[in-house]
């Protein structure tokens, strides 16, 4: 097989496993996986010279090690140092001891058990990540506490990535293998960041001069790959060069620059390192060893959950938040997989069985979180008391207010509003989930208090059954559903305003029971607008009256947008949102003669927002409106609805 033959059958059937994991809401790692295994050697063999697919793909790991030395931060670090170097620590060091004594008693020399208990300490970053985001708990005790020992997994990879290699050695040389490997890594990690930190900054302050995209990627990729080199050269991983490169690069000012360059060619080459893992995957075996697996699987969950709940709750955390922790990282991780392939001489049964345990962790994480709080209430009792001393302290905030506003979300946006209402002394309760904010806010004598706006506990308690109000001051469409669901269910009468980014969520919103959907892209053009119109002489009394206009319609003039190449970064759910398209009536055009009416491209689920004849544009014309050669159309639809509004305009 040709190099383009092999990159054209991993790229096809990447794209179709990722999209069909993703529609799924599963990682797309799991994707890669799956491809490996199918056109692997052990089911439809596809592939004639992997070997060459994994030298390719061992740059996805470098890419990845980049990546994390950029996120690395010496501030971040001492600021959540006690988690970091306290549970962080213990939870890699006992799961790495516990994993090699068990797999000793199997027969499995002492260097494997501690090589894979590397393997089975780390979990998915970009998993647990995503799903504190989409919950809104990252500031939460259980979050902060997850990203600390998440943050210490990724720092522990860096000498794991040193040590694996060496410990398949025999013992009489294994102490002097790995002094020397260490003494290496001290040496040369030295001499790089006494220099580097030197060079660098001046180097990047040059290459910035010549004011080239192409120009600062190049430089990127030159130092990436030259310090891997370097670190190869000594004896060491590519993948520890590329860490500290991304660690120099953190400490300049071009850091969210690089980090944005650098993201197409790993996440691609990550997406080829684990279609080279899923290609190690042999079915065949572990039809045999199926009883090992899911042994393996309950012993990897049990362990790692009972570890870091143990560990968390003995560290001062709370019953709950110790559980919720341990059931958010029990599963493995994808450097899991990276440290995995550093192991050499591992029986292929093992490597079998660790394959899949992980594979099939990372499968089941979504679902004990989804679980876990359930979890946490029904073996924690003290749970329901804390639950109701919080409930019980924002009815407390609440008790004195009538026809009051209730702000879901406290941040720049909410405290705006709270001035507002102030000012016209209108007594509001606002619900936060950040901890720190809620804090100096309150002490500062604003009306906020610790509570999920999205929990119907929490809303019935912040008086909405008195409230005037519900104001959603965060631009997050699945906490502003939850909250309308409850007030339809409580007080459907209650007027709920929601904010949104753009029009994108306004329908969906709408149907929700929102009253009011303000979508903020569109409000910052209305504003410009109306300070360019002013600035260019139109009458105040007119920019006014546009404004209300537009506001009163519903922002149908400000609805759909003209897709460019700048909006190639949208993700694919944008595909399903409204988009503007101008078809031009050439001559022998069918729409000549007719008019919308007749057309009625409405039944295709289009509308015609303008019309543009000899120059001049008319919006939003009347149903009558007979088109004419030359005129250009501008439709307003989802893609399938504006290709077939295209097909019936023109055809003849």
């Amino acid at each position: 097989m040709s190099a383009l033959s092999l990159v054209l059958l991993l790229l096809g059937a990447s794209v179709m496993a990722v999209v069909v994991f993703r529609r799924f809401n599963l990682p797309p790692v799991l994707g890669y996986l799956f491809v490996g295994s199918v056109i692997g050697p052990h089911a439809l063999n596809l592939m004639d010279d992997i070997h060459r697919a994994e030298s390719l793909a061992e740059f996805g790991v470098v890419f990845l090690m980049f990546s994390i030395g950029l996120e690395f931060s010496l501030p971040k670090l001492f600021a959540m140092k006690r988690i970091v170097f306290g549970l962080g620590l213990l939870q890699v060091a006992v799961t790495m001891a516990l994993v090699a004594g068990l797999v000793m008693l199997f027969g499995v020399s002492w260097q494997i058990g501690i090589a894979l208990g590397g393997v089975f300490a780390m979990s998915s970053t970009a998993v647990i990540t995503k799903l504190l985001a989409e919950r809104m708990q990252l500031d939460s005790a259980h979050g902060r506490e997850i990203m600390g020992v998440l943050l210490f997994q990724d720092l522990a990879v860096v000498p794991l990535l040193v040590i694996i290699p060496s410990l398949t050695q025999p013992p009489e040389k294994l102490a002097v293998l790995l002094a020397i490997a260490l003494a290496k890594a001290v040496v040369v990690l030295a001499l790089i960041l006494v220099f580097g930190q030197r060079l660098m900054r001046k180097w990047f302050h040059f290459v910035a001069r010549a004011k080239s995209s192409e120009v600062f990627i190049l430089n990127v990729l030159l130092i990436t790959l030259s310090l891997a080199t370097i670190t190869e050269l000594a004896g060491l991983s590519l993948a520890l060069g590329a860490f500290v490169a991304g660690m120099l690069i953190s400490e300049t000012e071009y850091k969210f620059q690089v980090e944005e360059d650098i993201k197409p060619f790993r996440d691609v080459l990550m997406g080829l390192f684990f279609v080279t893992i899923g290609v190690k995957l042999d079915m065949h075996i572990l039809l045999g060893l199926w009883w090992q697996v899911l042994l393996a699987l309950l012993g990897l969950l049990v362990i790692k959950a009972l570890i870091v709940g143990l560990m968390s709750w003995r560290l001062g955390a709370s019953p709950g938040n110790a559980i919720r922790s341990a059931l958010w990282l029990c599963a493995g991780g994808e450097f899991g997989f990276v440290l995995l392939g550093e192991i050499v001489r591992l029986p292929r049964e093992i490597q079998q069985v660790a394959l899949t345990v992980l594979v099939l962790s990372m499968l089941i994480a979504p679902f004990i979180v989804q679980y876990s709080e359930r979890i946490v209430v029904r073996f924690v009792a003290s749970e329901w008391l804390m639950r109701s001393m919080q409930l019980t302290k924002i009815a407390a905030q609440s008790m004195g207010a009538e026809k009051h506003a209730i702000l879901c979300g406290f941040g720049r946006n909410g405290q705006y509003l709270a001035r507002f209402l102030a000012q016209e002394d209108i007594n509001y309760v606002a619900l936060d989930l950040d901890p720190d904010r809620v804090r100096d806010a309150s002490a500062g004598g604003e009306n906020v208090v610790y509570g999920d706006a999205g929990r119907k506990e929490a809303l019935m308690a912040a008086g909405l059954m008195r409230a005037s109000v519900v104001i959603v001051t965060i631009s997050d469409t699945a906490l502003a559903e939850k909250v309308l669901h409850h007030v339809q269910e409580l007080r459907h009468d209650l007027p709920v305003v929601v904010r949104t980014f753009d029009e994108r969520d306004m329908e969906r919103l709408t149907r929700a029971g929102a009253a009011e959907v303000v979508p903020e892209a569109l409000e910052a053009s209305l504003m410009l607008a109306s300070h360019a119109l002013v600035l260019v002489g139109v009458p105040i009394n007119r920019v006014l009256k546009r404004i209300r206009q537009t506001r009163s319609k519903r922002y149908s003039l400000l609805r759909g947008f003209y897709r460019g190449i700048s909006d190639r970064d949208y993700d694919e759910e944008d595909e399903q949102h409204p988009r503007m398209h101008s078809v031009l009536l050439e001559p022998g055009a069918g729409a000549i003669g007719k008019t919308l009416d007749e057309l009625d491209l409405e039944n295709l689920g289009c509308e015609v927002s303008a019309i543009r004849r000899r120059g001049i544009r008319a919006v939003e014309p009347a149903p009558e409106t007979r088109l004419m050669e030359g005129d250009v159309v501008v439709v307003l639809g989802l893609p399938e609805a504006i290709a077939a509004a295209d097909e019936r305009l023109l055809q003849k």
